[in-house]
């Protein structure tokens, strides 16, 4: 204690006697004290900010997710959300024939359907950091399901059968698994091609490419069931072949690819009963183009069910989406390897032909990252996928860059992590 107190009388001395000029002591001190305790104050306050600061650049993470068929396994990319490069992060085995998938509105799970033998459903949980994958489960489901959505709450998963001709809703339990024993089954009319719940999950629709109808369902989230709305079925033109579908954000329209006869219809929803009406159909096609007779795809859902000659005009429209912000529309063509953009009124939802644009071959799947700057394809037959600038002001796609992804990629989610 008396070396202490001896060491402290000098250090005392030492600040009185160097100091320019003659305080008092405890002034001195005073001071001292106040002049350290200021920077340890302020770095209370920056390096939390600073942390925050790091700990979200290192989150702020978007992923690219891409079912190779062929394969039977899915492609993991990392995209840079401003300048839209790719790098590969892992390649996940899921199944032969693996095709679309779908994410849970949380984005922490991904799913993917199985259509080979057995019919199954594959669960992955998705680190948000490094953009892998884990396979939770893999499930049974009832059919051979072209496509798969999972609704509002997360807690179910709406498929549909093309060649069984069948909608089905399966729980999804707490973990995230989809469990095999369906809610329920309903037969349908010929393929049904895609199923969606809108943004305020009490409405679901289900485009049926073989008969040109859009079924209309009333979607209870509590016990899963769907009910037949009244009316239950909006008509398209004869030989349309209405596809895939996409929501505006604001949740007022809904637009349908027409694959057969290469059309966009426009609807307004009716947000009280959820009944669809049209406004608009308009070409996806480059102008001045005309296609002879094709064959019909093999019947896995790919494309138009067969004729009795064994032959159809058909333009291989398929992918539909929209970007976050609304104002842009984008659909592939198949027969023509291109994407066709759209400008959208936000107001009236009317659509404006912008151009169409070359992309990978059979461009099967399509989809915008959640900030609307990027339209990335997969090409069935090119075994790659390519990102395309969204020109913000004109709406206008510009190929950046090609990336190798697997044999028969078809269907692309993307999810980011802030």
């Amino acid at each position: 204690m008396y070396l202490f107190g001896i060491i402290d009388s000098l250090h005392k001395k030492f600040i009185y006697t160097s100091h320019r000029y003659q305080y008092d002591l405890l002034m001195t001190e005073k001071k001292t004290m106040f002049a350290f305790r200021i920077p340890i104050f302020l770095a209370a306050l920056i390096i939390p900010v600073l942390s925050m600061g790091i700990n979200q650049s290192y989150s702020e993470q978007m992923f690219v997710f891409v079912s190779n068929g062929e394969d039977g396994d899915i492609t993991v990319m990392k995209l840079d959300p401003e300048t839209g490069e790719m790098k590969m992060v892992e390649k996940v085995p899921a199944g032969p024939n693996v095709k679309h998938m779908a994410l849970s509105p949380d984005h922490r799970f991904l799913y993917a359907s199985i259509r080979s033998e057995p019919f199954s459903v594959v669960t992955y949980l998705i680190n948000p950091e490094t953009g892998n994958l884990n396979q939770l489960s893999k499930e049974l489901l009832s059919h051979n399901m072209a496509y798969i959505s999972v609704d509002q709450t997360g807690r179910y998963l709406f498929s549909v059968s093309y060649i069984d001709a069948k909608i089905a809703v399966n729980p999804i339990g707490l973990d995230g698994s989809v469990k095999s024993e369906p809610v329920q089954v309903i037969s349908t009319g010929p393929n049904p091609h895609s199923i969606l719940a809108d943004q305020t999950n009490q409405f679901v629709y289900v485009p049926h490419l073989g008969n040109a109808q859009i079924k209309q369902f009333l979607f209870n989230e509590s016990t899963g069931v769907l009910t037949p709305n009244d009316p239950e079925i909006v008509y398209t033109k004869d030989g349309s072949g209405p596809r895939h579908f996409d929501f505006s954000p604001n949740n007022r329209f809904v637009y349908v690819s027409n694959e057969m006869d290469g059309m966009v219809y426009s609807y307004k929803i009716d947000n009280m009963t959820g009944i669809l009406t049209e406004m608009q159909r308009i070409s996806a096609m480059p102008p001045n183009l005309s296609l002879e007779s094709s064959t019909p795809s093999n019947g896995d859902g790919d494309g138009a069910p067969g004729m009795e000659n064994g032959e159809v005009t058909t333009f291989g429209v398929a992918d539909i989406h929209i970007t976050p912000n609304g104002k842009w529309l984008y659909v592939s063509v198949r027969a023509t390897n291109t994407i066709t953009a759209f400008g959208v009124d936000i107001h009236s939802g009317n659509l404006t032909y912008i151009g169409s644009y070359d992309t990978e071959k059979i461009p099967r799947g399509i989809n915008i990252d959640p900030r609307g700057n990027f339209v990335i394809a997969a090409g069935e037959e090119s075994g790659h996928v390519s990102v395309h600038a969204i020109n913000q002001v004109t709406g206008e796609l510009k190929l950046l860059n090609r990336y190798e992804s697997g044999k028969d990629p078809n269907w692309i989610e993307i999810v980011e992590f802030n």
